[in-house]
């Protein structure tokens, strides 16, 4: 008996009994006809990043296999306004088994099945962000022999009304329970239907933003995956932002992954955790240290951190949430547990001398497990307004980048912090070292500078790096942090035109 599919979450991974790599268009129909599903929904990514959804009553079998078979067409000038022109503006959607998933509102029993485009000749549309993500991590592959996973901390706040019952402290929320933590519910829900749909999630939790503002209560809360392969880790991304959206309006509350919020307190990041792997196995650590390899990668991030903020950092507000003296990075370093720098080496298990678990349970017999595999390193700057598929892009650029350099780990040795950047008597320290950009029109700058290295090897179309540059420079927001942030009335009507990005 396969564990792996007797307690997974998804139904339709138990039903057909083979992980959802292994789906079939046969299979899908079995499931259909045996389930009682009226309805299949197809969904893939428009520019804006949400998924778009096109509905089909089945009427047949023989209309499923026509729709499981050949897709359906789409007008892709109106879900890529800057990079499909309305004169031969017809794409085709077509499905991949292995993302099918039941849909978990739908009053209609129906499936849902994530997309890939195709261009007019049945190839892969060059300007599709999931098709960049795609060739980027091949191009990682093949260059260096590893595999690359990914992993993402999404923060969001809860919008609602002030309970005056059990009131959670200004700014001290993080991992507060029930009834202090007044969204724990959606939040544990939220989970629960992630995992039916086919997301890897290690935990939730609350978050430290939590504050009350015109009779409203903004709590925040996050939920953190687990590694799983670069292309997985963005979709279950875009499905998880649907769910926790979907049940805040069926709650009456907000729920927003905006960068920030108001003056003054905390705002939502999306962190990004990486890991490479050689025949399955990860290449993190040596000998209880961390490795070369990691290193390099390290290396790549921090070289094209101030470029990767065009697709992790791509609103005004996410650089009212880049300042100095918060837990969000501004300066491009790295370190080991610090959450001032920029890529950060989480607390790993290879430190301790002794069993922690034995010591803890004294029942238990003390072990030699090997907790290698769960050392990531952990890029802090973006925010939800992420194009997740393009920063994952951008970020195995990066990582191969990183294994190209001649001075990699010299370049490595150099950013390397052990202290707080942001304790002023460390200032000497911050003055050695770059810094991210400070608004769009500075990241797009960043971009043009650097772009050949995205456009190597044929990942980014220059239309891609154009539409960007272009989309960032239109805010023309040079001076707007130093404009307005010091007027609470102005940043609140910002934060307002871009409370639901991403």
């Amino acid at each position: 008996m396969n564990d792996a599919v007797v307690l997974n979450p998804n139904p339709l991974i138990r039903y057909l009994d083979k992980p959802s790599n292994d789906f079939t268009r046969a299979d899908l129909i079995r499931f259909i006809e045996a389930n009682g599903i009226q309805m299949v929904n197809f969904r893939y990514a428009g520019a804006d990043g949400r998924l778009k959804t096109l509905n089909f009553i089945i009427k047949s079998r023989e209309h499923l296999e026509s729709i499981l078979s050949a897709g359906e067409r789409v007008d892709g000038s109106s879900l890529f306004p800057h990079y499909v022109e309305a004169g031969s503006s017809d794409l085709y959607v077509i499905p991949r088994y292995r993302t099918a998933f039941l849909n978990p509102f739908s009053e209609i029993p129906a499936l849902d099945i994530l997309c890939s485009y195709y261009d007019k000749d049945g190839n892969p549309f060059e300007n599709s962000p999931e098709y960049i993500m795609s060739k980027a991590h091949k191009a990682l592959k093949r260059s260096t022999g590893f595999d690359f996973e990914v992993m993402c901390e999404l923060e969001y706040y809860v919008i609602s009304e002030k309970d005056p019952l059990y009131e959670a402290a200004d700014q001290r929320g993080y991992h507060e329970s029930s009834p202090f933590c007044k969204w724990e519910v959606l939040r544990t829900k939220a989970m629960q239907t992630i995992a039916h749909c086919g997301g890897f999630i290690k935990y939730g939790h609350s978050e430290v933003g939590t504050f009350t503002e015109s009779g409203l209560l903004y709590e925040q809360n996050e939920i953190e995956f687990t590694p799983v392969r670069l292309e997985d880790a963005a979709e279950q991304l875009l499905i998880a932002k649907w769910i926790l959206r979907s049940l805040g309006y069926r709650q009456g509350v907000t729920v927003t992954f905006a960068p920030k919020i108001t003056t003054g307190k905390a705002g939502s990041g999306l962190h990004i955790h990486t890991r490479l792997l050689k025949d399955g196995k990860s290449v993190m650590l040596y000998d209880g240290r961390l490795s070369d390899p990691a290193r390099k990668a390290i290396a790549g991030y921090l070289s094209l951190a101030r470029s990767l903020t065009a697709f992790g950092n791509t609103i005004p507000t996410s650089y009212f949430r880049l300042v100095p003296h918060q837990e969000a990075p501004t300066t491009i370093c790295w370190g080991d547990r610090n959450r001032s720098v920029l890529v950060r080496v989480p607390l790993g298990w290879t430190g301790s001398q002794h069993n922690m678990l034995a010591d803890a349970n004294p029942l238990e017999t003390a072990g030699h497990n090997n907790f290698s595999d769960k050392q990531t390193v952990e890029f802090r700057c973006p925010d939800g307004s992420a194009d997740i598929y393009l920063l994952c892009a951008g970020l195995a650029v990066a990582a191969r980048h990183g294994f190209e350099m001649k001075n990699a780990l010299e370049f490595a040795r150099e950013t390397y912090v052990d202290v707080n950047i942001f304790d002023d008597k460390n200032k000497k320290r911050v003055s050695e070292l770059q810094h991210l950009p400070t608004s769009c029109w500075d990241s797009a700058g960043a971009l043009e500078d650097q772009r050949a290295l995205y456009q190597a090897n044929g990942i980014f179309p220059a239309k891609i790096i154009d539409g960007i540059i272009g989309n960032l420079k239109r805010f023309d927001d040079q001076h707007l942090r130093s404009d307005i942030s010091q007027s609470e009335k102005e940043v609140i009507k910002l934060v307002n035109r871009f409370l639901h990005c991403g």
